[in-house]
């Protein structure tokens, strides 16, 4: 029972209900369009909800998983997160990454049992969640890459249901990406100074002052809704 509370701390489980809401927007645009064709029963749509929430808690945890095995040296040497799984030894850096390939393996095997465009496009998916750990190390952009990878849930939720590309989910998904972008900004305020030593990139280090980053992550917070 320890060993699980353990994995779901790495993966900060609880926070998944956080990203939920984004899939459901989707799901929920979804279902309107399969409910006015008659396309498919109430069974049918309760099997692919299930299905996406699979999908979203797998990506979810794989994704922060790989971020924390990757991120490893980091977190040791930085007094915030010295206290993560990793650095403490509660979880070894390969049980981490043997967690992540699981997930990312059940997340493949979900998207099976959607549909064929989810399954073709669950690489492209799984590439970009992953790919964001890397891109603090070359780019202070990092911080849209999240984003991006938090806006595929509306478009991929979407998908799972109609199979089909639409405009209004994929708007959904440009909201998410400045909403979710704007706050990660603000979240990487707290590392400038170690970041730095670190040689690693975020928009905070590579603006400095943190007076100019209110404005920015306000704005990108303030116009997701329009």
């Amino acid at each position: 029972m320890s060993t699980i509370k353990n994995y779901f701390s790495l993966v900060k489980f609880a926070h998944t209900i956080f990203a939920l809401p984004f899939a459901m927007i989707g799901f929920t645009l979804g279902a309107v369009v399969v409910y006015q064709q008659g396309s498919l029963t109430g069974k049918d749509i309760l099997i692919k909800l299930l299905l996406v929430l699979l999908c979203m808690v797998t990506a979810r945890s794989a994704a922060m998983a790989f971020n924390r095995y990757l991120d490893r040296h980091f977190d040791a040497q930085n007094p915030r997160t010295a206290i993560r799984e990793i650095p403490k030894g509660i979880i070894s850096a390969g049980s981490a990454l043997r967690f992540t390939i699981v997930n990312c393996l059940l997340f493949m095997a979900a998207t099976a049992f959607i549909n064929p465009i989810c399954l073709t496009l669950s690489p492209v998916a799984l590439f970009v969640i992953l790919f964001y750990s890397y891109t603090k190390r070359f780019t202070p952009l990092c911080h849209l890459v999240l984003g991006l990878g938090l806006s595929l849930a509306p478009i991929g939720a979407y998908l799972a249901l109609t199979g089909v590309f639409s405009l209004l989910p994929i708007l959904f998904s440009l909201a998410v990406i400045t909403w979710v972008s704007g706050f990660d900004i603000i979240y990487a305020m707290q590392d400038i100074d170690f970041d730095r030593s670190q040689s690693l990139h975020s928009i905070p280090t590579a603006l400095g002052e943190q007076r100019r980053l209110g404005p920015l992550s306000c704005y990108m917070l303030l116009v997701a809704p329009l």
